[in-house]
């Protein structure tokens, strides 16, 4: 398959708003067209407009609209569609019927049991429900069957996606039933808008992975991605070689969001990806997006200047659209004289007939600018309309920094080592900016940058993938197995590629081995490009190579002793095109006209048709290059040059701005919190990456934070609310206790909970932070992770009775884990043994594990402070620190406001500023709280006087759980996103009395504490403010081991109801959010059956809105293990609101071999044969308005 000859061509990229046509002529020229994607008062359908268009204006023949279009001209059409991305985003597919395992129909339901937004309480769910998919065999066994009885679409998941994981896969098998068919009536569509409906054409669509496939073959679950991969596939081959094999960032900045990604030679693919709350399963191009477009919204909220992630959209999208759309960072631009309106089309207004307004766009920025200067009226300068809009133009940048950083250097790249290749409509205004604020010198935007997703479809190849699972050891005795079914699957692709016009020589294969660590959960999926084969490997080339590098490179270290794992083989087939482009720019030159535009104040500037710029002409910024579809802001200290291709390449020189003070300026106040929670993103990233075992690396059970000089947190990356406040008590213990001790060098242990410590399994690595010339820290950084095992009376370090903290595991308190820079392994070792002293306890039972992780938090605590670092070089640490106090001041104005708006209608209702509450854990012990409001001043006493004492047992929580409690209750209750930092508790006076069961002696047990009781301490401040009926109040803790395992998992329930909103049924609420193991991970790894995993209807308890189903989990064991259970709300229930039934106590069953079904209650351990199942049982509260309604007949809640 070649260019066909003397035909008409047609690269068509259908987006949501408009719909790009690339076009090669039968002379060989090359034709752009945009159109809008919807336009039913003109035509039917765009493509099939865009195909009009081009050939009557191309030919001069007349092709009526009301006609089939004559396809002789035509020789092939290559498509790349959102339809698919839009059906899953606003749920629009066909209904589905499911059929799985008994036992299993909820599955999808709870998925991985996390919640996607954490501070979230109104967690709605968008998906289907589903399940476990049964063996290949019997999956096409019933697909025959439902053909048989009339279902046109019939998806299994072992011919969608065969591979293991059952969650993801299911997910991906229900979005391809519920999208093929929707794509299936689009394609009908289109091709009934020509003659013969396209019969003789050679029609492709772009598929998620970057591939070209037949139209009758395009699927639901491969085209999530159809439109932003044409894009990737452009600039890859448009700018990677251009630049001299430098890697390459592609900036595709659209109206609503804007997608990043990496190319380096290779595709880079992930296997398992998000898209609108569906995990999908299948091979996607790794494009991060982030909701920052032209067309999101500006607001200012408590101080802050905020873009998105809300959007105008395309009706009535920005203010000057005329259609009475909201300010936009769009809007931003044309206010600063970076748009032109006499250079666009004048297709806005209610009649799509008027230019794009500058007076709407001057209105609304006035009145926000007016909004703005009230508020800092007392205490800061006033703020200019250009100098607001500004504010938020760079706000937006920073917002689409953080996305590009994360896909670099969480990979272990250096960003500024990269070239910028930016397109789409709104990029080419941003991209010095960016370019410049991530280190790099050269932004490269091509010819078709307005168009480049329809450009690429035009260059992409043709893909032919197969993939099949495995399940073998990378090892000589597999090798032989492993080149037979390679060779089958490259024969497939081969088969299939020629059946399609490809000749042998268009035709190459690529080899993948899906490939892991035994006993880990973490696969590559690798190919062995640059690794030829040799006596040790098999034929397809040395994998056992490739993945080693790889795994260093990815994740700092590797596993030597450890055997290699192949779970499933790929083989992708593609068909080379041979399309290039032989466009030459054309010689010619326009004078300069003078503009406006503005960079810190406005400046004259030069304004290009691109067209008419000659090859090799260079361009000193600041000035502005226009084309049909894009404009191009070349800022000051930037130079534009015009290569031979017809492409502008643009040098990006240093920022020569005035130096920040230290004085508070509100648009640096929202780029430093962008800034400071970006620093805890990366250290995130970098713990994820580095760490060894499950549950830091898949159960993302960790957190990690930017403390000040004090210790007081500064950024909180949203990962653990367990952990929120935590950490900050032991940062700031160690800042008291050790003080001068701490040299440049050291890094600190700690997890007691008299020092901060949440319960032992969680060991806090702290990192102090020093500066040339200041005497001590100047900040801290901090990792917190939960080890699975560092001793104590049971496997996992969560024993259900124990009654003393030494029985828990190994403690530390202000242990130097590296000293001088060196890692003190002797040491650490002798102390994470130290527990075998005690009666009934031994020492860690994962010693290389716990090591490895304590790396890997110190690997993460030093990227954090190298970027802390950086962030001093670029601004000075005065203002740094400046900054830093600026923000935690930013958390406690907006959790003020939320006091003070809740003191008025808590006035105007009861005439009272007092609120309590009391709840009860399952012993009877009582947590009480009273909280009285200062409504002036915006604080609030938070006073748990008249709560229980100590427990003998471990429920007891030490003072930093319920810290982290309160702040993640004010976090909720704010309902924005606000800087998470000790100034949220600043108008807070919080009184424990000591020797209770939230503030305990020193060695008392608290392994419960940290796990139970601060769940009931959420539900307790939840209560005395009405926010929401009460969850399951607990997060279920189920651990299993013998000497040669170990397991651990948390049980999700469900989530109290709300004023105006059920509770989400199946999922971890409040203080947790940790995934749970895949159920044939699960299986395949440990001596269990899961027979069990669903909601238990009707537990919830009733009202006008219904608290959340708890879920009912059954195991049965293999193997004879130690099982250990600690659980709460089993006999006292979940509380309802407002005349809300209560929700249903939680259960423990163990169902023995001869029949025997005995209640294990709320915590125990107990040693079990093979043949026992445990059958877990949790469910949470309601909440219903049945007192609003009896004050207001008939009234719709508030």
């Amino acid at each position: 398959m070649a260019e066909t000859k003397g035909k008409f061509d047609f690269a068509i990229d259908r987006g949501g708003t408009f719909t790009d046509v690339f076009a090669r002529l039968p002379d060989g020229c090359e034709r752009v067209l945009k159109l809008l994607s919807r336009d039913p008062q003109n035509y039917k359908d765009a493509p099939t407009e865009g195909i009009r268009r081009i050939l009557e204006e191309e030919t001069g023949k007349a092709y009526p609209r009301d006609q089939p279009v004559d396809t002789s001209l035509i020789g092939w059409i290559r498509m790349g569609t959102t339809v698919a991305t839009n059906a899953l985003l606003e749920r629009e597919g066909e209904r589905t019927a499911l059929l799985v395992t008994k036992g299993f129909k909820d599955l999808l339901h709870i998925g991985t049991q996390a919640r996607p937004k954490l501070f979230d309480l109104v967690c709605f769910f968008r998906g289907d429900r589903g399940g476990r998919a049964s063996r290949p065999q019997h999956e096409k066994a019933v697909g025959s069957l439902a053909r048989r009885l009339g279902f046109s679409q019939v998806s299994l998941s072992s011919e969608v996606m065969p591979m293991v994981r059952a969650v993801p896969r299911g997910y991906t098998v229900c979005a391809d039933a519920y999208l093929t068919p929707k794509i299936h009536q689009y394609l009908k569509g289109f091709t009934s808008g020509f003659k013969d409906g396209l019969k003789d054409v050679d029609v492709l669509f772009m598929q998620s992975d970057g591939g070209l496939t037949p139209m009758e073959q395009f699927c639901g679950s491969r085209a999530i991605l159809s439109g932003p991969a044409g894009g990737v596939v452009g600039y890859a081959i448009t700018s990677y070689s251009q630049m001299e094999k430098k890697p390459v960032i592609g900036f595709d900045m659209g109206g609503t969001s804007t997608d990043v990604s990496r190319y380096a030679g290779q595709y880079e693919h992930v296997f398992e990806a998000t898209t609108a709350g569906v995990t999908l399963q299948a091979p996607q191009l790794d494009i991060n997006t982030v909701a920052a477009g032209g067309g999101s919204r500006l607001f200012f909220r408590s101080g802050m200047f905020v873009v998105g992630p809300e959007s105008a959209g395309a009706h009535p999208g920005p203010a000057c659209y005329r259609k009475g759309g909201p300010l936009t960072v769009t809007d931003a631009n044309l206010a600063l004289g970076r748009l032109i309106p006499s250079f666009f089309p004048k297709i806005f207004g209610p009649k799509e007939n008027e230019p794009l307004s500058l007076e709407e766009t001057t209105k609304h920025f006035r009145q926000l600018t007016e909004e703005i200067n009230v508020f800092l009226s007392s205490n800061q300068s006033q703020m200019s309309m250009e100098a607001v809009a500004m504010g938020f133009i760079r706000v937006a940048n920073e917002a689409m920094c953080r996305p590009i950083r994360a896909l670099t250097q969480a990979k272990g790249h250096d960003t500024s080592q990269h070239v910028l290749a930016c397109f789409g409509g709104a990029g080419g205004q941003h991209a010095c900016a960016i370019a410049r604020s991530l280190g790099m010198k050269t932004v490269f935007i091509h010819k078709y940058s307005g168009v480049l997703s329809a450009y690429g479809l035009a260059l992409a190849d043709v893909v032919e993938e197969v993939q099949e699972p495995c399940s073998l050891q990378y090892k000589p005795a597999s090798f032989s197995e492993l080149d037979q079914r390679v060779e089958q699957l490259s024969k497939r692709c081969h088969d299939t590629l020629r059946a399609r016009g490809f000749t042998s020589g268009q035709i190459t294969t690529e080899v993948f081995l899906h490939m892991r660590y035994e006993g880990t959960d973490c696969a590559l999926m690798v190919t062995a490009a640059g690794y030829p084969s040799n006596a040790r490997s098999c034929r397809a080339g040395d994998f056992r190579s490739a993945f080693t590098k790889r795994y260093l490179k990815e994740f700092g270290f590797t596993i030597p002793d450890r055997p290699i794992m192949v779970d499933d083989i790929r083989v992708r087939g593609c068909g080379q095109s041979g399309i290039t482009s032989v466009y030459k720019a054309e010689m010619g030159h326009r004078q300069a006209k003078p503009a406006t535009v503005n960079g810190g104040g406005y400046v004259d500037t030069s304004v290009y048709l691109w067209e008419e710029l000659p090859c090799g002409h260079s361009i000193q910024g600041p000035a502005i290059i226009i084309d049909k579809n894009s404009t191009i802001l070349v800022e000051p200290c930037c130079e534009a040059r015009l290569t031979e291709g017809g492409d502008v390449c643009m040098t990006v020189g240093s920022d020569p701005h005035c130096a920040l003070g230290t004085e508070l300026n509100t648009v640096q106040l929202s780029i430093f919190s962008h800034r400071f929670m970006s620093i805890a993103e990366q250290m995130g990233r970098v713990l994820q990456r580095t760490s060894i075992s499950t549950n830091i690396k898949e159960r993302l059970d960790f957190s990690c934070a930017v403390f000040g000089q004090d210790g007081g947190l500064v950024s909180n990356a949203p990962h653990i609310p367990v952990h929120l406040g935590a950490m900050q008590e032991t940062v700031q213990y160690q800042v008291r206790s050790l003080g001068n001790k701490l040299k440049e060098g050291d890094v600190i242990l700690s997890n007691h909970p008299s020092a901060g410590g949440s319960h032992l399994p969680d060991l806090t690595v702290i990192t102090p932070v020093f500066r040339k010339g200041v005497s001590g820290p100047v900040f801290f950084v901090a990792s917190r992770g939960h080890h699975a095992d560092i001793g104590g009376i049971t496997p996992g370090s969560m024993p259900p009775h124990s009654t003393s903290l030494q029985q828990e595991g190994a403690v530390f308190t202000s242990f130097k884990l590296v000293t001088g820079g060196v890692f003190q392994e002797e040491a650490v070792t002798e102390a994470l043994i130290a527990p075998a002293q005690y009666p009934g306890c031994s020492g860690t039972r994962n010693l290389h594990d716990n090591l490895s992780d304590l790396r890997a938090q110190v690997a993460a605590n030093q990227r954090g402070s190298q970027l802390v670092g950086e962030l001093i070089d670029s601004y000075g640490l005065a203002v740094v620190q400046a900054y830093m106090g600026y923000i935690q001041s930013n958390a406690e104005l907006a959790v003020r406001d939320m006091l003070r708006d809740f003191a008025r209608r808590r006035r105007q209702e009861t005439g009272s500023l007092e609120v309590e509450s009391e709840d009860f854990m399952d012993d009877g012990t009582p947590i009480r709280l009273r909280v009285q409001i200062n409504e002036e001043e915006g604080s609030a006493v938070f006073d748990f006087t008249g709560t229980g004492t100590e427990v003998w047992g471990n429920c007891n929580a030490p003072r930093a759980i319920t810290l982290s409690a309160l702040i993640y209750c004010l976090r909720c209750m704010v309902g924005q996103d606000i800087p998470l930092n000790q100034g949220c508790l600043a108008p807070i006076n919080v009184i424990i009395p000591p020797g209770s069961i939230l503030q305990p002696s020193q060695n008392a047990a608290v392994v419960g504490g940290n796990v139970l009781t601060s769940q009931r301490v959420v539900d307790v401040i939840f209560k005395a403010f009405e926010v929401c009926a009460a969850s399951q109040g607990c997060m279920n803790n189920i651990s299993f081991g013998s000497e040669k395992i170990g397991y651990y998992e948390t049980v999700a329930g469900g989530a109290g109801a709300g004023p105006g909103w059920n509770g989400r049924s199946g999922v971890h609420t409040h203080m947790t959010n940790t995934r749970i193991t895949d159920p044939e991970i699960l299986e395949k790894r440990y001596p269990v059956v899961l027979e069990q995993f669903s909601l238990r209807p009707g537990s919830g308890g009733a009202g006008k809105y219904c608290g959340g189903d708890g879920v009912i989990r059954k195991l049965l064991f293999r193997n004879k293990v130690v099982l250990s259970v600690l659980t709460e709300r089993r006999s006292t229930r979940p509380y309802g609101l407002r005349g809300g039934d209560d929700g249903v106590a939680g259960l423990n069953h163990l169902h023995r071999a001869e029949g025997r079904v005995l209640n294990l209650g709320a915590k125990t351990s107990v040693s079990l044969d093979p043949g026992v199942r445990l059958c877990t049982c949790e469910a949470p509260s309601c909440f219903s308005v049945l007192i609003m309604t009896l004050h207001r007949k008939n009234a719709s809640p508030e």
